[in-house]
């Protein structure tokens, strides 16, 4: 057998496969970074035991939409509305970024997602200023050791935004070439585009043709509340036949019924983010609407400039919102909800990988799937006693419970801290990077302005 053998032991292995099911005191081998068998007593003795007795052996969270280059200025707008983070983050503080400053915010926020459980993200990357700032944030995924779709996207300001009239950067040919000439790395490419609305009908033409003809993902934001200015970006996209199984849209807060079917009949993906949709006013999240349509939603946690960046708050959210809008449509009825904790999860995990087009490697323990595993100690003051795994999870877990986190059955996380990770040194970056970016700004607080000068 390969001295790269792991066997995970005694936990309760929640599998999110449905063949496999949940299997208590299950065990996982992993060869060679792959899942290669999952069940009971699997008679392996020459491996390298990982013990989970009192956890939940599971997959790693799946995160199909996140802005991580906002890490260093985290909490800068922690209950801001949506008007208020465009003048803010994408028409000021986005333009005071240098390349050193996607780096950590890359490095630091995909470890963030890591100590989490988060083993995959979908990085919407709007900072692409110039091609230094590009390379910055594809460097901070790969030092973190994370598996990532990097979305390269457009740079801040405000003539990017609005009926734009410039084609998305060139600049993704080179990085296809540079670093994604195979699309089975650890870190994959996929485009962060910009809805008809944002550009006009050419752009949009283009920018789909571009990503179709560099065979990649395309991650849009559509609707939030661009609908209020007359124009229905999904219908524009069905218009000028832009839509199909390779476009994942984001948010879809305020679209019509008709843009909904539009969605569900091309095969396209959707990631909600309940969270911020509610705190910043995008609208309703529309996790029953696409469900309703065949489509299953995964979560994301998009602004970490407001947002915290872990999944347990967007299952929380997206359970407890659609919850309350059935029981409100059907007050007089007895209350059996179509959403559940089970939905949420699979949400966060399968639904996810298959959101970003990588189900055939991540988001279930799976045998012939990579080994993104996560373990949940559940024998912890917040979790024990265990009745319902699922429950467990969703419901009362956080990132305290995560104790262990591997990623193609490399360690990132064990026995509660990070691995190979220089604290001390990322959270001076981060100050540093703060103080510059908010300092430009004026944005800095006083406290800080002083502890700086110090």
């Amino acid at each position: 057998m390969s001295s790269q053998c792991l066997v995970f032991r005694n936990g309760f292995v929640v599998s999110m496969d449905p063949e496999l099911g949940e299997i208590p005191n299950g065990e996982v081998l992993v060869e060679d970074g792959v899942i290669v068998d999952v069940g009971r007593d699997l008679g392996v003795s020459d491996a390298e035991e990982i013990d989970a007795t009192g956890m939940i052996v599971m997959p790693g969270f799946v995160d199909t939409h996140r802005h991580t280059w906002q890490t260093p200025v985290r909490g800068v707008l922690p209950s801001c509305t949506l008007d208020h983070y465009f003048a803010v983050m994408l028409g000021q503080v986005g333009g005071f970024y240098r390349p050193e400053d996607v780096h950590i915010g890359d490095y630091a926020g995909a470890l963030e997602a890591l100590h989490g459980g988060v083993t995959t993200l979908l990085d919407w990357s709007h900072i692409s200023n110039t091609p230094d700032h590009s390379d910055a944030a594809i460097q901070g995924l790969k030092d973190a050791g994370i598996r990532a779709v990097y979305a390269h996207g457009m740079p801040t300001g405000g003539e990017w935004w609005m009926l734009s009239e410039l084609n998305h950067p060139e600049d993704i040919r080179r990085i296809r070439e540079t670093y994604f000439s195979s699309d089975y790395g650890l870190i994959t490419l996929a485009m962060a585009a910009r809805q008809p609305g944002n550009v006009n009908d050419d752009v949009a033409r283009h920018d789909w043709a571009l990503a179709r003809e560099l065979g990649i993902l395309i991650s849009v934001h559509v609707g939030m509340r661009l609908h209020n200015l007359h124009y229905t970006p999904v219908k524009a996209m069905h218009d000028l036949g832009l839509m199909g199984p390779d476009v994942c849209y984001i948010h879809m807060t305020d679209l019509t019924d008709e843009e909904l079917d539009w969605i569900a009949e091309s095969g396209g993906k959707a990631s909600i983010a309940p969270y911020v949709e509610m705190l910043m006013g995008h609208g309703p999240p529309p996790t029953g609407k696409m469900m309703a349509r065949g489509v299953r939603p995964s979560l994301s946690v998009d602004v970490v400039s407001s947002v915290p960046g872990e999944m347990f708050t967007q299952m929380r959210t997206a359970l407890v919102y659609d919850r309350i809008l059935e029981f409100t449509d059907t007050p007089d009825e007895a209350f059996a909800p179509k959403l559940t904790h089970t939905d949420v999860l699979e949400f966060a995990t399968i639904d996810g990988a298959r959101s970003i087009g990588l189900e055939d490697r991540v988001g279930s323990l799976t045998p012939g799937k990579q080994a993104d595993i996560v373990l949940l100690n559940v024998n912890a003051i917040n979790t024990a006693p265990m009745i319902d795994p699922i429950g467990t999870i969703v419901v009362f877990s956080d990132t305290s419970n995560v104790d262990s986190v591997f990623v193609a059955g490399r360690a990132v996380k064990r026995h509660g801290q990070l691995v190979d990770a220089d604290l001390d040194r990322t959270f001076r970056k981060l100050d540093e990077s703060r103080n510059h970016i908010l300092g430009e700004g004026g944005l800095l607080p006083d406290w800080a302005s002083q502890s700086a000068a110090v």
